[in-house]
């Protein structure tokens, strides 16, 4: 994908961004050398657990995985200055609200105190320094996920929190999601009207389960390419376990992922479900209901298909004009720009996609612009 620069250095040729989006996937720096400073004591003053092996990004575009022109001007690592984010993408692409998604996803080891402190830490970093100083910034709460109680005293303390508009976890488990062993995150979710969303990372590292069912992987690439398969177990998860009837109000989000991948697997869960459903009476839906009612897909990275067609039918069978939300994936290599994330659409579902799906989802107010041309009570 192109450089914002390089999107704006082509304005002549290339539809600008007319009304303000939701990005749901901006990653700021949240590393420990930031952070550190919002640890107790006793975590600040301790040298920190090994580091788990495995499972690392290979990245192989832009600068270690960044985009060359994301780094701020007066030094210091992409998605760290609130103020060139602005100048660079949240400005110019019109981003009424941005979801921040940091540098990490949770926990990947098993030493569970330490690692709910490294969240909290960023979690008060990022309301600290991020949220408190853009009303458009809205924030994810990391959560130690291998201790779930540990994760749902997280999400209980900062559940209230009017920018905090998500539990964020990565791709990478050991169980898949829809394991009761997670259940005391999702009653601490519904607790709070609070999303979860599975962000892809950490696949294979630390005590998470491998990238593939085969094993590990020699390249990013294979890595890159195996993501879909790993959703496509936590999906399964959720709606064969039965947690969205144990938890009728729980949303999530499978978040860079690609995309288009889910229409066939939903024929397939559909059609495996009418043969075996016997097994199952606790599911009262079809797989491809609970995924409409409850799942939500982020647009990046977004398959190319072979023609118009094709992409016309594969977004209205995922039923993309309610579960579609765009994301940038900002600063990363492979960013996204809403000029050219997806092939035009009509208007009705370039809202939807653009906007009104990801308000829904983390209950935001409606389009300021939108808001202006209602009639007044």
């Amino acid at each position: 994908m192109e450089t914002a620069d390089a999107v704006q250095q082509d304005k002549s040729i290339r539809p600008k961004v007319k009304k303000s989006i939701i990005d749901c996937d901006i990653h700021h720096y949240t590393g420990l050398d930031v952070t550190k400073a919002y640890l107790s004591k006793q975590w600040r003053d301790s040298p920190p657990p090994p580091a788990p092996q495995g499972g690392g990004h290979h990245f192989n575009g832009g600068v270690g995985g960044r985009m060359v022109d994301s780094f701020p001007p007066e030094g210091g690592p992409a998605g760290s200055s609130l103020e060139f984010m602005q100048q660079h993408h949240l400005d110019p692409h019109h981003v009424e609200y941005a979801i921040l998604t940091g540098e990490g996803g949770g926990a990947n080891r098993l030493q569970y105190e330490y690692e709910a402190a490294i969240c909290c830490a960023t979690n008060d970093y990022t309301i600290e320094q991020w949220l408190s100083r853009d009303a458009r910034l809205k924030g994810s709460i990391y959560v130690t996920k291998h201790e779930p109680n540990l994760a749902a005293k997280e999400i209980d303390r900062l559940g209230k929190h009017p920018d905090m508009v998500q539990v964020l976890v990565h791709n990478g488990a050991r169980l898949p999601y829809g394991n009761r062993f997670y259940d005391p995150i999702y009653q601490a979710c519904e607790r709070h009207n609070l999303p979860f969303s599975i962000h892809v990372g950490a696949e294979g590292g630390g005590v998470n389960s491998p990238t593939t069912n085969t094993g590990p992987v020699s390249h990013y690439i294979e890595s890159r390419s195996a993501r879909p398969q790993v959703m496509m177990a936590h999906l399964a998860s959720f709606i064969f376990e039965g947690t969205f009837e144990r938890f009728p109000t729980l949303k999530v989000l499978l978040q860079e992922a690609g995309v288009l991948w889910v229409v066939p697997y939903l024929w397939r869960l559909d059609q495996i479900w009418m043969e075996e459903r016997i097994q199952l009476p606790w599911m009262k839906k079809s797989p491809s209901e609970y995924f409409r009612e409850h799942v939500r897909m982020s647009t990046q990275p977004f398959e190319a298909t072979p023609n118009r067609k094709i992409f016309d039918q594969s977004m209205k069978s995922m039923f993309a004009e309610e579960t579609l939300m765009y994301c940038s994936d900002y600063p990363h290599w492979d960013f996204d720009s809403p000029l050219m994330a997806l092939p035009k659409m009509d208007d009705a579902l370039w809202d939807r996609v653009l906007y009104y799906n990801a308000a829904e989802y983390y209950n935001l107010p409606d389009r300021r612009a939108d808001q202006d041309k209602k009639p007044h009570q």
